[in-house]
């Protein structure tokens, strides 16, 4: 079913998509598992074979995860963009929604990981600026609370996103669909050539990859900006009524075919490549569901509150695995036992979360990052004015 919104920047509010909300706990729950799959982080199976098998499966959710993050970043950033905003306004929000908890737990990481790396400025100074990400060198780009590094993506999103919407928003209906393919060709292209190219580096313990490869291609924020790009395509292809999807099932089941082959392939297109079309038409599957009324299962109030919460128990996880593998001290389970502690693991997270948004996140966006004040401005070419109602 095709649906036309206003898609110029215009005055009219455009619909709540509440299954986006909730879609973002099963993105950080991915992320999530994935970190619990590594043996140094917490590794409580006893049964050796039970161990690697949950490892394979777990091996590159990760990736799917924070990809279907970066590209929905771009969607809902595109899809909310309105005229009455200003960029004062639009930064103020940005800043505000990730800075507040980003320093929280940044403080706490100190706490928990002081090592020798993080007494160094280099270290602990770009971690805090969040520019952490843009130096290759593994006591840096995933320093301290390692998830924080994709935080380094989100900011550049963030700074360029009035450049890029001056841009997508220009661009003629007729030709999304080809700019959509020109930019999954970018990202194809960029991965190819750090494949065929990247620079003589050392080997990394855990990835089959050399630290140059890895670092271009998974944490260098410049070429994560595809997946938002593709996001912000999406979002302007369903406000032009194009039918962007073929549907949830069929997305879902797309979505889970491209898992298995990342699973066949190598690492360099696993990161994003092979699922990067999958989870965009994922997206619009969702919010062309909540568009037509269709349940989707993630509408409700507790899986909504739960992807409120998400990226507070985005920012905690990681600490929580590895603060329970150092109370463990080694000890390992039977596999029943050692789900259930995976799955306990899980829910203090979550809870920490909970603590988290409920003391941080939420208090600072209602008190300092409310509805931005309308203005008389008529939106331009040359003067994008944005507000994100998700901020």
């Amino acid at each position: 079913m095709a649906h036309q919104h206003d898609s110029g920047g215009g005055r009219r509010a455009r619909p709540n998509l509440p299954s986006l909300t909730g879609v973002r706990f099963i993105a950080a729950a991915l992320v999530f598992f994935y970190h619990a799959s590594i043996p140094e982080t917490l590794g409580v199976f006893e049964d050796p074979d039970v161990a690697e098998g949950y490892a394979q499966a777990f091996s590159r959710v990760g990736f799917a995860g924070v990809s279907f993050f970066f590209i929905l970043s771009g969607f809902v950033l595109a899809w909310s963009a309105r005229a009455q905003d200003t960029l004062t306004g639009f930064y103020r929000r940005r800043l505000l929604k990730i800075f507040p908890n980003h320093i929280v737990t940044w403080a706490a990481a100190l706490v928990f990981f002081a090592t020798v790396a993080a007494v160094r400025p280099g270290v602990w100074l770009s971690n805090l600026l969040l520019v952490h990400s843009w130096i290759p060198r593994l006591d840096t780009a995933v320093s301290l609370n390692q998830p924080n590094w994709s935080l380094c993506s989100e900011l550049l999103f963030y700074l360029l996103f009035p450049l890029l919407w001056r841009w997508v928003r220009t661009i003629r209906s007729n030709r999304l669909w080809a700019w959509f393919g020109i930019t999954f060709t970018g990202l194809l292209s960029a991965q190819i050539m750090i494949d065929m190219w990247a620079p003589a580096s050392q080997d990394l313990a855990d990835w089959p990859l050399t630290l140059m490869e890895a670092w271009l291609g998974y944490n260098f924020p410049p070429l994560r900006l595809f997946e938002f790009v593709l996001g912000m395509l999406v979002a302007r292809l369903l406000a032009e009524g194009h039918r962007v999807s073929p549907g949830l099932v069929p997305a879902l089941a797309l979505t889970g075919a491209g898992y298995a082959l990342v699973l066949a392939l190598p690492w360099q297109y696993g990161f994003n490549v092979v699922l990067a079309v999958p989870l965009s038409l994922l997206v619009a599957a969702l919010a062309d569901a909540d568009l037509s009324g269709r349940r989707t299962g993630l509408r409700g109030r507790f899986l909504t509150l739960l992807g409120e919460v998400s990226f507070a128990f985005y920012l905690v996880h990681f600490m929580v695995l590895v603060v329970v593998q150092d109370v463990l001290r080694g000890r390992q389970y039977g596999t029943g036992t050692a789900l259930a502690v995976i799955a306990l693991v899980f829910v203090v997270a979550q809870l920490l979360g909970w603590v988290l948004y409920a003391g941080v996140e939420r208090p600072v966006m209602r008190r300092w990052a409310g509805t931005p004040r309308k203005t008389v401005n008529v939106p331009g070419p040359h003067r994008p004015q944005l507000v994100d109602q998700q901020g």
